[in-house]
């Protein structure tokens, strides 16, 4: 039997053409479409209120801002958060997605089709086709061999493609910073309002002994025939609306720590463990570190993602553009061909031997090429399609700094003005409190009506409500400061972005490779547009 693996001559000459037109090709290609700038937008140098003495402008340390309110709950409460919550599982596993995406987009560089076949085919000719006289009416072909091709990336379409998926890879990992810092600031949020609420109830509380206590004195002093029994109604009028605060507060109590439970990917009755005793409502320091207004284009997570969102559409001009050129493809087909013919199909084995010999090779090799014609403005106008939504991405990437500016002068404005109304609201009650026990002393000795002493009640009432509202505010304005500046994404270098138990369980259901190894260095090509190659996870700006 001749060797089977000796190859004809002519398929090395052609193989040594292919690939000078193919060294050719790569090194006169070019790369279409524009690359990725960051685009340029306004933003103040200083913050409107930099000169409050309330607000610092050296470079601020968020990584864990919540610990400057020194409540070890809620430290707990954002650390059980950071591990349970199931929509930044979910940004997480957006990432895992993304990164699979990129490894398609790699691998679309490479030759797009290798693959090693075989097939057996039996026929009959109809006695009545053409030449059926002359013709075998019985054979059966046998085939084996091994079939390629690859699509030359001259113009770019690839590596575009890498470029752009690479993008939304980076993109995904700041949208789950961004989700991580809006839920450290939604946990320490819904953890202030259940302490404020927890206040409210205690100052509802208190109210109502007292307005108990001075219904029990009207009501003496009706019975000792000193006033009519209007004191007496008046009383227990204003006691009754008091009581009827206590309710709402504690539906809306409840409802707070059920969106606790949720933040925490866990049952209320979980929570109800960890909240079973009130406490203090968080105590903002007297001073924030802010930074300034450019570091929001390096930190908040949000800005970063509009960018590379943008970068990631950039790169899909490239490929639209692509579609107009024409397509350089190498591809062949090397492999064995024999047929049985006959009247029968006896005796197969017969020619099926002879599959694997040197007179059976069969080859098909050589360049292609294809180029589109008549496409009716269909291509030309998929390339306006991605210039457009080009543009609209740099504007959402304007926008979203512009928001983001916004958001931080909101939420200082908001924490110094807070504070100068609970200090104001402090005083106001401390003198409604020193007039309830003017008025309640006048009114034993018969110096005043009890009308007096019913609006000083009710105004109290409102006002140690509004002071509690307005603590609460102070640390609810200071979180805002916090999230608007992009702080608490921090917390999550050097850990998983999703818990190993589900690592574990992707694992086993399917072959991961190291996608799942979160300290995987960046490979060359697979970078943010503006970035270095340094390892992917642990970048100092992701």
């Amino acid at each position: 039997m001749n060797n089977p693996f000796t190859i004809h001559k002519r398929i090395g000459s052609l193989g040594i053409g292919a690939m000078l037109l193919t060294f050719t090709i790569i090194m006169t290609g070019c790369t279409l479409g524009p690359n990725f700038i960051r685009p340029t937008t306004k933003i103040d140098q200083q913050w409107l209120e930099a000169r409050d003495a309330h607000l610092r402008t050296e470079a601020p340390d968020l990584k864990e801002w919540w610990k400057v309110f020194d409540d070890p709950t809620l430290n707990r409460l954002i650390e059980i958060a950071s591990k349970q919550n199931l929509d930044l599982q979910v940004a997480g596993l957006r990432i895992y997605e993304a990164r699979a995406r990129l490894g398609v987009a790699v691998g679309y560089q490479y030759p797009q089709k290798q693959e090693i076949g075989g097939s057996t085919t039996t026929k009959q000719i109809s006695e009545h086709a053409p030449n059926a006289a002359q013709s075998d009416k019985f054979y059966q072909d046998y085939e084996t061999g091994f079939d390629a091709s690859w699509e030359l990336d001259f113009w770019g379409r690839f590596r575009r493609g890498v470029e752009s998926a690479n993008a939304e890879l980076f993109a995904t990992i700041a949208e789950y910073d961004d989700a991580l810092v809006s839920l450290t600031a939604e946990v320490a949020r819904t953890y202030v309002a259940i302490r404020t609420y927890e206040k409210r109830l205690e100052y509802a509380r208190e109210n109502v002994k007292s307005q108990e206590k001075a219904l029990e004195l009207a009501k003496a002093r009706y019975q000792e025939g000193v006033t009519t029994r209007l004191d007496v109604t008046q009383a227990a009028s204003l006691l009754k609306q008091t009581e009827s605060i206590i309710p709402n507060l504690e539906m809306k109590l409840r409802q707070a720590k059920n969106a606790m439970a949720v933040l925490l990917g866990t049952t209320p009755g979980e929570i109800q463990k960890i909240l079973d005793q009130p406490g203090p409502i968080p105590t903002a320091p007297d001073e924030v570190v802010v930074g300034i207004p450019a570091e929001l284009l390096r930190r908040r997570p949000d800005v970063k993602a509009a960018e590379y969102r943008a970068a990631a559409q950039c790169a899909r001009i490239g490929i639209a553009k692509s579609e107009l050129f024409p397509r350089f493809t190498l591809g062949g087909f090397i492999g064995f061909e024999t047929s049985e013919k006959g009247s029968t199909l006896s005796n197969n084995n017969a020619h099926l031997s002879d599959l694997l010999v040197s007179s059976s090779i069969n080859y098909l090799f050589g360049p292609f090429i294809s180029f589109p014609l008549f496409n009716y403005g269909r291509l030309k106008n998929n390339v306006r399609v991605e210039d457009a939504r080009y543009q609209q991405a740099i504007a959402t990437y304007q926008n979203t700094v512009l928001k983001a500016a916004q958001e931080a002068e909101n939420a200082m404005i908001g924490f110094l003005k807070s504070q100068r109304e609970a200090e104001l609201l402090a005083q106001s009650v401390e003198h409604y409190r020193e007039s309830m026990r003017i008025a309640l002393l006048q009114y034993r000795a018969g110096d005043t009506s009890y009308q007096r002493v019913v609006d000083i009640q009710r105004d109290l009432t409102r006002e140690e409500d509004k002071l509690a509202a307005a603590k609460g505010a102070i640390a609810t304005n200071l979180i805002a400061i916090y999230k608007a500046l992009g702080g608490g994404w921090q917390m999550r270098l050097g850990h998983s972005f999703v818990p190993e138990h589900t690592l574990d369980e992707m694992r086993q259901r399917t072959d991961w490779g190291s996608l799942l190894d979160d300290q995987r260095v960046i490979p060359k090509g697979e970078r943010p547009p503006t970035g270095r190659e340094v390892p992917l996870f642990n970048r100092p700006d992701f």
